[in-house]
């Protein structure tokens, strides 16, 4: 109750200062002024655009993955002890653990980079490719990666276990190979569980700010970064900006949560 009362007022406490209520400062009057300066603001656009590149192309790669760790496990029975290697142990790690890793191997000083140039296939450190820090968000779909995979797996292995296997040997009486009757009969049934997996990792990598403000590039800027920055300006009044920058974001998360809702209501009508 007192976590539900203290996450009531911060959210409302967010809303208020978006609208420019902040009467420490003496401000009283709701305005859009700062939802205007925040939705003309030059960097606004490419920093959306590049949050959202960030979380689909995790979101996609983590789906398959994930799926195709899940179909591994099932398909092979795998026991408890493979099951925390492979899923629970990449869950658990802190992603800003993960995030040092990547630093450590693919900066331009890190492992690889080393490696590489003491073996000849690079000339010097400074020839390795930019992953961290680059533009098209290497490191932050890598980190992002490490832990999405497994989520999505551990999110459908239970659904793809309690597929009957009935159903494969149905199909493979009618000729279908393993991989036609994977696609043809576990996925579609495994698909309301793969696409609310797909929305969830979706919605956390886009207002995620911790990874890509230690990984990402300095433009263009994630929105959650951007929202971050401003927020810890020493000027208060940037407070508002950063709300604002939130609230854009809040109702991109919203169509989300619209989309999951829809799922689960699609579910249930089908069971």
């Amino acid at each position: 109750m007192l976590l539900a009362l203290l996450f009531a007022y911060g959210v409302l406490n967010g809303i208020l200062q978006g609208f420019g209520i902040m009467p420490y400062l003496g401000l009283t009057t709701p305005t859009l002024e700062y939802y205007t300066e925040a939705l003309t603001r030059s960097d606004l656009i490419s920093s959306i655009l590049f949050s959202l590149y960030v979380a689909a192309a995790s979101s996609v790669l983590a789906t398959m993955g994930g799926v195709t760790l899940s179909a591994v496990i099932t398909r092979l029975r795998v026991g408890r002890t493979g099951r925390l290697a492979s899923v629970q142990i990449p869950i658990m790690t802190a992603h800003t653990v993960v995030a040092l890793s990547v630093i450590s191997l693919f900066s331009g000083s890190g492992l690889l980079a080393r490696v590489l140039n003491s073996i000849g296939v690079i000339g010097s450190q400074a020839d390795f490719p930019t992953v961290v820090g680059s533009s098209q968000g290497w490191a932050i779909i890598l980190v992002y990666l490490w832990k999405e995979i497994p989520f999505v797996a551990f999110s459908t292995f239970a659904i793809m276990g309690s597929i009957s296997d009935r159903f494969s040997e149905a199909a493979s009486s009618l000729g279908a190979s393993p991989l036609r009757t994977f696609f043809a009969v576990t996925v579609p049934l495994s698909s309301p569980a793969i696409a609310k997996s797909f929305l969830i990792v979706f919605a956390f990598a886009f207002g995620s700010y911790e990874v890509p403000l230690l990984l990402g590039s300095t433009l263009p800027r994630a929105l959650p970064v951007l929202a971050y920055i401003e927020y810890s300006s020493p000027e208060l009044l940037d407070r508002a900006h950063a709300m604002a920058l939130n609230g854009i974001m809040s109702f991109i998360t919203l169509i989300l949560a619209w989309l999951y809702l829809r799922i689960i209501q699609r579910e249930r009508r089908g069971r």
